[in-house]
């Protein structure tokens, strides 16, 4: 029986796939059918070749499956599809379910439940939420809300092995999910309200001892920079991720990793982005404070430092820039350029040279008034001294975005190597900022900030859009009531998914955005959409929905459990909680 108001939405879709006559070609392009990984692809495209479902026949998709986790809170991050096995992770607990794909109503395998710390829930900042798992060789591997990493066989559901790789009381928990590439499981902590000193890990897979770790900022020697092979494109000189900071503040700095990590196996890069400045009244911290708001492209055998470019050089707005690093060939000018796109919290789409970290392109993609610009020349953004934050500037008001982000980094985009279009959810907010002076006691908030928000301009709070990265330009939009907070997923067959915080899962047409169909799942969607192939030759799409993240300390009285949560969201916000419910069902869908 599924209980609406105690679950996790998995919704699925399926379409008729191949005729029984190519089932064998089908078992040969098993890689297509798939999701072992993330975001799919080291490339962290969310592209799957599948074309059964097409834009001629998406309009026909219904339920034909459903699940219940039982878990109240955001779920974040996506299903895992091997063989005939799919892989479901829920929030804290943190509980791993494997479902048999060959059998009627997909039964249940096993369920892993590790023994995980309820202290990281009053820990963590924002939800109890999980970004998902990764399988290699035999093992699924994901992280634990109260700071482990585990690797747990894929057939059986036994534990292999667990090691801690998080300090719950300096503040670091772990929401993110693990990449692994060849031998080394690559995991990084949340923690940039609690002035932690972020920080990036390499696990052995085999057995997970820690290999290295290598901290965002800090002198050379902590960051794993050598003068050789260390070559920022706009940057120069020793310590930077020290000298940039006003004293020893680097040392509670934040810059955590808690978002997406991808990897380009020809350069032997891996490729993240680094969260907000601590604390959040900038004028505690005078400098670049390099390398917070960041992308960073380390060698994964070592964890040595190549190369780092920093979107928001002094944060003064919590714009972290954790979100996808997308890795695309595009031609540019006329010519081919190994790329790597990023939408930023700031409102920015960066288009750089995955090699040398030089920008290539970077233009708004939603709302924003923080900045005039960003020079290509420097990298750096010419910002409104208006709209500069710090406890002398009182409270500034109007700025866009707010500190959700112009776009979440909870929230991969999507890119189509058909299309040659970038696919991501958008918000549209805006915020006053009043900054206060903090002081930091390890393990609790270190922050200095009140900012309450407002919608931003035109009368709509979110979209879901096309961007061209090689020009920097929309291509299109469909606009949204509520900020938009789920990830995107492209596919073969030209048809791009979302959802939607009042628990809507779209699927539209991936050349002009025309709406297929739509599909009403009961909670606010903040989870990926991800496409498969089932033994039974149908495409299926399937995607967790259950309102969560930043929005259940936004939303107001969702939790029918709790008689003490009896807030009232704020007034932008209180149509989701009229049109959705804190978790949701697992469905699979079909024509």
């Amino acid at each position: 029986m599924v209980r609406a108001s105690l679950t996790a939405i998995l919704y699925g879709l399926a379409a008729l796939g191949a005729s029984s006559g190519s089932r064998a070609a089908a078992a040969d392009a098993r890689t297509d059918a798939e999701w072992t990984m993330p975001s799919r692809d080291y490339g962290a495209t969310r592209y799957s070749p599948l074309a059964s479902i097409s834009a001629q026949n998406a309009r026909g998709l219904h339920p034909v499956w459903t699940f219940s986790t039982g878990v109240l809170g955001g779920h974040e991050g996506q299903p895992l599809v091997v063989g005939d096995t799919m892989y479901v992770v829920t929030p804290w607990p943190n509980v791993l379910y494997a479902f048999d794909l060959t059998r009627a109503d997909y039964p249940l395998k096993w369920k892993y439940r590790p023994d995980v710390s309820a202290n990281a829930i009053g820990v963590a900042c924002c939800d109890s939420v999980n970004r998902g798992a990764f399988y290699l060789d035999g093992k699924i591997i994901y992280n634990l809300l109260d700071g482990h990493t585990v690797a747990v066989d894929g057939k059986t559901g036994r534990e292999l092995w667990k090691t801690q790789i998080a300090d719950l009381g300096s503040g670091e928990t772990v929401t993110m999910a693990p990449l692994v590439v060849r031998d080394r499981v690559i995991v990084g902590a949340s923690g940039g309200e609690f002035g932690i000193y972020g920080w990036l890990k390499g696990l052995d897979l085999a057995t997970g001892q820690v290999m290295w770790t290598v901290h965002n900022l800090g002198p050379d020697a902590d960051m794993g920079v050598r003068v050789d092979t260390f070559k920022p494109p706009y940057d120069s000189g020793a310590n930077l991720g020290q000298r940039t900071w006003a004293n020893d503040t680097w040392r509670r700095g934040g810059a955590p990793v808690w978002g997406s990590v991808s990897y380009d196996p020809e350069l032997d890069l891996i490729y993240y982005g680094t969260g907000n400045a601590g604390p959040y009244n900038p004028e505690d911290r005078p400098g670049d404070n390099k390398w917070t708001s960041s992308v960073l492209a380390r060698r994964p055998g070592d964890g040595l430092l190549v190369w780092a470019y920093q979107f928001t050089p002094h944060d003064s707005w919590d714009f972290d820039a954790t979100g996808t690093m997308i890795l695309a060939d595009l031609t540019i000018g006329g010519h081919t350029v190994k790329a790597l796109v990023h939408f930023d919290k700031n409102g920015f789409a960066y288009t750089l040279d995955r090699a040398s970290g030089r920008l290539l392109v970077a233009q708004p993609f939603a709302p924003e008034n923080w900045a005039k610009s960003v020079d290509l020349t420097t990298g750096r953004p010419a910002v409104d001294p208006t709209k500069q934050t710090g406890v002398s500037h009182g409270n500034v008001k109007g700025i866009c975005p707010s500190l959700e982000g112009g776009v979440s980094p909870a929230s991969p985009p999507a890119y189509s190597p058909r299309t040659h279009l970038f696919y991501t959810s958008t918000n549209n907010l805006c915020m006053d900022y009043l900054a206060a002076h903090a002081n930091y006691l390890k393990g609790t908030p270190y922050m200095g900030v009140t900012s309450p928000y407002s919608g931003g301009p035109g009368g709509y709070l979110g979209s879901f859009i096309a961007w061209d990265a090689a020009r920097g330009v929309k291509v299109w939009e469909n606009k949204e009531p509520f900020p938009n907070w789920s990830g995107a997923l492209v596919t073969g067959g030209d048809v791009v998914f979302y959802g939607t915080l009042d628990g809507w899962f779209v699927a539209a047409d991936a050349r002009s955005g025309k709406v297929l169909s739509k599909f009403k799942v009961g909670s606010g969607v903040v989870g990926n959409p991800i496409s498969y192939r089932a033994p039974d030759g149908r495409q299926y799409v399937a995607v967790y929905a259950g309102i969560g993240g930043d929005w259940a300390l936004l939303s107001g009285d969702m939790r029918s459990d709790d008689p003490t949560d009896i807030r009232a969201p704020a007034d932008f916000l209180k149509d989701i909680a009229r049109h959705t419910s804190q978790g949701g069902i697992v469905w699979i869908f079909g024509l």
